[in-house]
């Protein structure tokens, strides 16, 4: 079941929180880099990141999450995360079309993964998303910028 999430209530901020480390720490093995920023996050940095959230949730632990802001015509996804415990069930691919149904209104959407992660951004790549660019953060991370324009 997908729910909306109030990640300033401490119970869904700490599952995002245990979820995120879960997450990252994969990404991290992928492309790298050890020191991604969301690995260094606390639950308050979570409860202040001013993003909406939207949790995968089976028998009321949430096992994936997406993330987002929104301005005018966009949508920028900060986060979409899934347990390890719970890949290659298409929970990815259910957060990203149930936050499509539900914001549908955005013309542009945009995200961000490390340039190492190939699954995300192979994922991103079949939900329509094309890469913009590619920005050197340091000498050991990259990061590729993507994204999508709804049809008119």
């Amino acid at each position: 079941m997908i729910l909306k999430l109030d990640i300033t209530e401490p119970q869904f901020a700490t599952g995002i929180y245990d979820l995120q480390k879960k997450a990252y720490e994969v990404e991290a093995n992928i492309i790298g880099y050890l020191d991604l920023p969301p690995l260094k996050e606390t639950v308050q940095d979570l409860q202040q990141c001013g993003e909406l959230f939207l949790g995968y949730v089976i028998e009321e632990k949430v096992v994936g999450a997406i993330s987002y802001k929104t301005s005018a015509d966009l949508l920028d996804i900060h986060r979409l995360m899934v347990h390890p415990l719970h890949f290659r069930k298409g929970i990815a691919q259910a957060l990203l079309t149930h936050l499509e149904e539900c914001e549908a209104t955005f013309r542009e959407w945009i995200v961000s993964t490390g340039t190492g992660n190939t699954p995300a951004i192979n994922f991103y790549k079949r939900n329509g998303f094309q890469v913009l660019n590619e920005v050197k953060v340091d000498e050991r991370l990259s990061i590729t910028n993507l994204k999508r324009m709804a049809e008119k």
